[in-house]
């Protein structure tokens, strides 16, 4: 029996089914590369879900997390705040792109940040609603739920759900529904579900994550941004998985130049550690109460050295740059290769920066799903060496979210990787046929 397969069965007897996972047991990990147990070497395109924008323990950032462990590694900041939580806040506040004055919390995750931001907008409107939108993700607590617009596998068995939290539909070219179509829908909305005069908050991703990297147009953007002006509802931007220089930009907002009024941020803010944050507007921000916002771990002293470290390797290596260039060479390779005779089921390549996803479907005409397909493709990369995630709300889209950090050849070789995954599964019958 192989170390993996050991450790497999291991988990089968001590960790609850519902924790679903791949059988890649990690054994240790540098930048772009990670060896398992049994010393197989695989080229990282998930970033621990774009939690790793730096890369696997960044030099940089480990040393922070060293030099932190030498003084303190928790106090709590309500019992006894440190200077490092209040250096990254000023750091937040000046990068955040809400054209303000800024305020920033520290929390440990981004449902945590989300339901935080919720809080906020409430204290400060006095209102209830939230609208989110299809497709959307926002985390698995109970809240976090109730906004996410994917049923499977998150909301599944899991309701009743809290109340006042709605959707509208997200825009999506490629299967037809518009910007226009979705202001309708947020339209019918206001006239038939609730008054916009009763909604406190719009929460929306600048490109969704889990619901398949759909890129937010900038004139949905524009026009969620009027409404809000409009009826005086407070614009929460997502950027979990978008931020910290993934797109090509600090945040994905800024794609649009449209200004959100809160940020949550999370995933790639740390570099590896556990921490998240809620940055907005300092008039909104401070509308919470003292002691109504926090908890025991947040801004816990080693992720926020980590976050202050991330700050600078974004800056000094020019991540941003580098994110964009990343998704100009990934996007031609797919673009290229869906161009190919026989390589008509990539039905589209889409996302912003370093943020790439392609979406796979049985012809593009009818662009009916191919959740099977996928589904191989993602196990015929990771039998060579490729570590993928799927996505979509359809369960049928491949994303591709390497460290921004990655080596060049790392990367060349993890997109020729990729390549004979996509022949490989392309060679199996369609899913119809291989059911």
């Amino acid at each position: 029996m192989t170390a993996s397969a050991d450790l497999h069965s291991r988990q089968k007897a001590a960790v609850a089914g519902g924790v679903g996972t791949r059988a890649i047991f990690a054994q240790r990990a540098q930048n772009a590369e990670l060896w398992d147990v049994d010393g197989k070497r695989f080229i990282d395109f998930a970033a621990g879900i774009a939690v790793n924008n730096t890369g696997h323990r960044h030099p940089r950032v480990m040393q922070a997390v060293a030099d932190q462990a030498e003084q303190f590694t928790h106090t709590c900041f309500h019992v006894a705040p440190y200077e490092g939580y209040v250096r990254l806040a000023e750091r937040l506040n000046a990068i955040a792109p809400t054209g303000q004055e800024n305020r920033t919390m520290l929390v440990t995750t981004g449902a945590e940040a989300v339901e935080n931001a919720v809080k906020i907008a409430r204290a400060y409107t006095k209102r209830p609603g939230i609208v989110a939108f299809s497709g959307a993700f926002h985390g698995r607590t109970m809240l976090g739920m109730a906004l996410t617009g994917k049923v499977m596998p998150y909301k599944k068995n899991f309701g009743p759900f809290p109340a006042d939290v709605y959707h509208a539909p997200f825009p999506n070219p490629f299967l037809g529904i518009s910007t226009e179509e979705a202001i309708s829908g947020l339209e019918r909305l206001f006239a038939a579900d609730i008054d916009p005069e009763r909604i406190a908050a719009f929460i929306v991703e600048p490109v969704q994550g889990e619901g398949g990297f759909n890129v937010a147009p900038k004139e949905f953007l524009v026009r969620l941004r009027e409404m809000a002006d409009r009826y005086g509802i407070v614009l929460i931007a997502d950027e979990v998985q978008a931020g910290m220089a993934r797109t090509g930009r600090m945040f994905g907002f800024e794609h649009a130049g449209v200004e959100p009024d809160l940020v949550t941020m999370a995933k790639g803010l740390a570099g590896g550690f556990p921490l998240s944050a809620v940055t907005g507007r300092a008039e909104i921000m401070n509308a919470a109460h003292p002691g109504g916002l926090g908890g025991t771990y947040a801004g816990n002293p080693l992720s926020v050295a980590a976050a202050n470290a991330v700050l600078d390797v974004i800056d000094e290596e020019k991540l941003c740059e580098r994110a964009a260039e990343i998704g100009r060479r990934i996007t031609d390779r797919l673009t290229s290769l869906a161009s190919r005779q026989g390589m008509e089921r990539i039905g589209d390549v889409r996302g912003l920066g370093a943020m790439i996803a392609f979406e796979l479907v049985e012809d593009r005409q009818t662009k009916t799903a191919a959740p099977a397909m996928t589904n191989r493709i993602v196990a015929e990369a990771e039998a060579r060496g490729l570590i993928l995630l799927s996505c979509g709300t359809r369960l049928n889209v491949i994303r591709l979210l390497p460290p921004l950090t990655i080596e060049w050849d790392v990367l060349s070789e993890g997109l020729n990787i990729l390549e004979a995954a996509i022949e490989a599964a392309f060679s199996v019958p369609s899913d119809s046929a291989a059911a």
